[in-house]
């Protein structure tokens, strides 16, 4: 699971460094669930899946920094040696707010705020400002 979502953390940060329009990887469903939560907070433009059953890709455009809304700083909390978990009463905001957490729980990929809204805590995969 870590391995993946360090290919796409890094595919992000790499692509919003060298200033690329979209950035193209291999798909998993965790990783576009990672990416839908990510479009829905308007971090990114969108997410397409294309391509057939074993050679399914994941194309994403990236939004510009300009408008303050692209992706500041984007990494990855639970590593293979060491679980980092959030219980269902919250924790600590990340930015005061202004960031957000994505977290594994029963329900599927939830963001911090609809954890706490559902009462689920889970697995903190990463955190995103």
């Amino acid at each position: 699971m870590t391995d993946s979502i360090s290919q796409l953390i890094s595919c992000l940060k790499n692509g919003c460094l060298a200033g690329k329009k979209e950035v193209v990887l291999p798909y998993s469903r965790m990783k576009e669930g990672i990416l839908r939560i990510l479009q829905k907070e308007n971090y990114l433009e969108k997410v397409e899946i294309k391509g057939e059953k074993a050679k399914k890709v994941l194309v994403c455009s990236l939004k510009e920094k300009k408008d303050g809304k692209g992706i500041q700083q984007i990494k990855i909390v639970s590593k293979p040696g060491l679980r980092v978990y959030q219980k269902a009463c919250g924790g600590k905001k990340v930015l005061g707010g202004l960031g957000l957490k994505i977290i594994s729980t029963p329900k599927g990929l939830l963001t911090d705020k609809e954890a706490a809204k559902a009462n689920v805590g889970g697995e903190i995969v990463l955190e995103v400002y």
